[in-house]
């Protein structure tokens, strides 16, 4: 579930709240080239104030504008915008691209409140709405499940579907650890040191003090997991990708230098690990982007961490590894372009 999305949820409850009638739109289906994902959400208030987005803004102007025309709509209703190419260029749809917004007026602040609440405590939601009735009901989720719409009835998923481990609570994992909630992962950090986890104060994340190994079994990772060792510590770091490795988790990856990356897939030769198993681990992680704090270093991870989970390319982004060995053939050029006879 996007970050800005969730921040439309509790701006419409909090403006029920208020007395303000709400309207909330979502994209449940696209035609073409679309700014905005299917379950982008928008919600406008019966004075004409906005939060989140469905398009690059044209189309929320006209809703707005027919909004202040026509008042909000009393029961929930499909609408397409951009069916032809007049329209599309009309409401600023790239390439002809077509979108179909559900509008649904919001009458009660108690039922987001429960939405908010359950997502608070890190649960996957259903949300089916009825659009003959207006009648919207929660249920569990599952990661694999996706926006749906019939016509008659819209399922809108709601949640982290995604698991981020984070050996380590250190303050690169303090970093990393809000950024990748940001992205809507649900973020875990393990660090059996007390120095570390008694001073652990990140927002939404869940500590745990037991051995990585073991909560890496415990959570058994699948192809919506990543786990990222931070602590420089083999102990540590050893034990969380020894079972990773085996997972199939999609992003397996550990900080460290080149020189102790290379000794660190040496170690893991001694465990029950095939090559293609090491060769997973990406490390040192992160997109090189020259990165020396902390925030920065978080911020490159959480590039590749991303690049991953969306299916980019990844052996063809400037990776820290390669990046670096391009840097090192450089300045050896150089170096012998200098000293070399002219």
């Amino acid at each position: 579930m996007d970050s800005l999305d969730l921040e439309v949820l509790t701006r419409a409850r909090d403006w029920l709240r208020d007395g303000h009638r709400v309207m909330l739109a979502t994209v449940v289906r696209t035609w073409g080239s679309s700014p905005r994902p299917p379950g982008a959400l928008l919600a406008l208030r019966d004075d004409g104030r906005a939060v989140g987005s469905v398009s690059g803004g044209c189309i929320e102007d006209d809703l707005i504008y027919r909004l202040r025309r026509d008042g909000l709509p009393t029961q929930a209703q499909s609408v397409s915008y951009g069916v032809t190419a007049d329209e599309a260029r009309r409401f600023g749809l790239p390439c002809g691209g077509t979108l179909q917004l559900v509008l649904e007026p919001l009458a009660d602040a108690s039922a987001l409140d429960d939405l908010l609440t359950r997502l608070g405590r890190g649960e996957l939601l259903t949300r089916r709405l009825d659009l003959a009735s207006g009648r919207a009901t929660l249920h569990a989720g599952h990661a694999d499940q996706a926006l749906h719409f019939d016509g008659h009835t819209l399922i809108s998923v709601f949640g982290p579907r995604y698991r981020l481990l984070l050996i380590g609570a250190g303050q690169l994992s303090s970093s990393l650890a809000r950024i990748a909630s940001s992205l809507d992962f649900a973020v875990t950090v393990c660090d059996p040191r007390e120095e570390y986890s008694e001073e652990w104060a990140v927002p939404g994340t869940t500590l745990t003090r037991d051995m990585p190994d073991d909560v890496v079994i415990a959570m058994q990772p699948d192809a919506r997991t990543a786990v990222i060792a931070l602590t420089h510590d083999p102990k540590l770091d050893d034990l969380a990708l020894m079972e990773a490795l085996k997972s199939p988790a999609f992003y397996v990856a550990a900080l460290g230098s080149r020189r102790n990356n290379d000794v660190r897939r040496e170690r893991l030769k001694e465990f029950d690990l095939s090559e293609a198993q090491i060769d997973r681990l990406r490390g040192p992680a992160g997109l090189y982007i020259g990165s020396r704090t902390p925030a920065e270093i978080a911020v490159s991870i959480a590039a590749e961490l991303v690049a991953m989970k969306n299916g980019a390319a990844a052996d063809s982004l400037l990776n820290v590894r390669d990046a670096k060995a391009a840097l090192d053939i450089a300045a050896d050029t150089l170096s012998s372009c200098t000293l070399g006879p002219n």
